[in-house]
């Protein structure tokens, strides 16, 4: 009977995961197409005099959602007639779709309510109702409008691109790991990840890596930016020759904000040194601007610097990948070498500069990579080819964070290895410990040691200091030439009565004197002149007893023997 109950509600959600992950993915598709649809649709009907039919506009809107995926665009109402692909891809609008996959993912395996059967299945099913609607969109596109699709172009880079997107959501569901390598991996790939730091060195490559590439991409932006300033005229005046009406500008402003990036990565190239191609006949460098260029009238193409060799601001591009160098060392250096970590926690020398190898490895990838999804052809022959060359700005990133960032690390380490000593023989006293005060504590905890052993007892006659009020040891007293000129000689007059003295404090008065602390003592000091009441013949001397037992009355507060014993 309990074999053959019904399921349990639990059992009977976990079933149905893989329906939720699906739907999710479709889901996830559909927003993006529908927000495009719906910006698309909007423009249209602002606009005063369409060129097309609503049909149209819903065939514009699917091409622009496949073209942001990284699919290839066949553009058919041409004034030659002869087709001409659209292969550019606008960053910012790219963002979108990659965006909602990753969500899809991570929150089909985080979401507590429905557990996920498996995180493979989760991938699939997510990817899966993506690419359904994907396939819709694109048996839509082909059947009319002034844009086509290339079929190949729709697994290389598309799906790769949904992949990718899946993969980094179920990466971040897990938390981000650096887990174990496969089996087949070598044996010392396993040990060196067995390792406690290696984790540690990844993810600190990785973090300078990312934000090495921020920083070209900050600074390409910057330069487009200053760019714009200078030639402010000229882009306004092709602003305006694009469109006359309202809804026009109001399109090629969105089209320009979308391309933004792509403009932030050419200008990264440029100051990177290889630059980038203007059409199959001209090259733009810091160096120089060759060829003959195509540029069509638009607002982003007015920041394009001068035809001609280049001058000294064209070269001050070159401080964009000086500083994503410095990035890469900064962020290397300040968790090889932490602010309050001790010399012996901070990373070797070797370890440091790997890791910074490591982080300009990666930038030089994502310079790589930033460079192929930014550019394309916009048309045949002359436009062609727009756009930086993948491999040689991924080249020059990787060789710029080479010489900057390896040798950077390795000087902020020295700095930072010796700017805490520095601060702290300085600033030693600020929390009451300095560094003059421990030596002597430390030094106070060992003779406290030494003494409750019994291997550091003083005797009387050594005295080599005196003990002040506060119990702290002061300064041996010097004892001047005098001392030892007027010290009485053996079987002298002075030492016999010294003696005779001596036996009377034992014999008579001696008792108290004996069970006096040792504080008592009178330690041979530099002769004085005798008072008006004093003997001329009168000497200091000690009139402690000499006996062996007296040994434990050289300290303060120590008591000598009691009479009876």
């Amino acid at each position: 009977m309990t074999e053959r109950s019904p399921s349990s509600p639990a059992e009977s959600t976990r079933s149905a995961a893989p329906l939720f992950a699906l739907l999710r993915g479709a889901i996830a598709a559909g927003l993006g197409l529908g927000s495009l649809t719906v910006l698309v649709l909007v423009l249209w009907i602002c606009s005063p005099d369409p060129d097309s039919s609503p049909g149209g506009a819903l065939h514009t809107a699917a091409g622009l959602w496949l073209l942001a995926h990284g699919a290839e665009l066949i553009r058919t109402d041409t004034l030659s007639g002869v087709p001409a692909p659209v292969g550019l891809v606008p960053l910012l609008l790219a963002v979108v779709p990659v965006w909602l996959v990753h969500r899809a993912v991570r929150d089909a395996l985080a979401d507590e309510e429905r557990p996920a059967s498996s995180t493979t299945v989760t991938f699939l099913m997510v990817v899966g109702g993506y690419l359904l609607v994907g396939a819709a969109v694109v048996v839509y596109a082909r059947g009319g409008g002034a844009l086509s699709v290339r079929p190949m172009s729709l697994l290389l880079p598309s799906a790769v691109v949904v992949m990718g997107a899946a993969a980094a959501g179920v990466w971040t569901a897990a938390g981000r790991p650096v887990g174990p390598p496969p089996s087949w991996a070598p044996v010392r790939l396993h040990e060196a990840l067995a390792r406690d730091r290696f984790g540690e060195r990844v993810r600190t490559a990785c973090r300078s890596a990312a934000a090495g590439t921020a920083v070209l991409l900050g600074g390409g932006a910057l330069l487009v930016a200053v760019a714009l300033v200078r030639h402010a005229e000229a882009a306004q005046q092709s602003f305006v020759r694009l469109s006359d009406d309202g809804a026009g500008q109001v399109s090629v402003l969105l089209l320009a904000l979308v391309l933004v990036p792509n403009a932030a990565v050419w200008a990264a190239a440029y100051g990177l040194g290889p630059g980038f191609a203007l059409g199959t006949a001209s090259t733009v460098t810091p160096l120089a601007f060759s060829g003959s260029p195509a540029l069509p009238a638009f607002p982003l193409l007015a920041a394009v610097p001068a035809e001609g060799p280049g001058t000294a601001p064209n070269w001050a591009a070159g401080a964009v990948p000086v500083a994503a160098g410095v990035t890469i060392a900064w962020f290397t250096v300040r968790r090889a070498v932490p602010v309050r970590a001790a010399r012996e926690e901070a990373w070797s020398q070797r370890e440091t500069a790997l890791t910074a190898a490591l982080g300009a490895v990666g930038c030089g990838a994502g310079a790589a990579v930033l460079a192929a999804a930014s550019g394309g052809p916009l048309g045949t022959r002359a436009l062609a080819e727009f756009g930086p060359v993948w491999w040689l700005t991924g080249a020059a990133a990787l060789a710029w964070a080479m010489l900057i960032g390896v040798p950077g690390a390795l000087l902020l380490r020295t700095w930072r290895l010796r700017e805490p000593e520095e601060n702290g023989n300085e600033n030693g006293n600020e929390s009451g410990a300095g560094t003059g005060e421990r030596p002597a504590r430390e030094q106070g905890e060992r003779q406290d040691r030494r003494e409750e052993d019994g291997e550091d007892r003083r005797r009387w006659w050594p005295w080599h200091g005196h003990r002040g009020d506060d119990g702290t040891a002061g300064a041996e007293p010097p004892v001047p030439d005098a001392v030892s000129a007027t010290a009485p000689e053996p079987g002298s007059e002075p030492e016999r009565k010294s003696r005779s003295n001596a036996g009377v404090g034992a014999g008579g008065t001696g008792g108290a004197a004996m069970s006096a602390p040792a504080s008592s003592a009178r330690v041979p000091g530099p002769a004085v002149a005798p008072g008006p009441d004093e003997d001329e013949g009168f000497e200091p001397y000690d009139f402690l007893p000499t006996d062996p037992w007296h040994e434990r009355t050289v300290r303060p507060g120590e008591a000598g023997p009691s009479g009876d014993r």
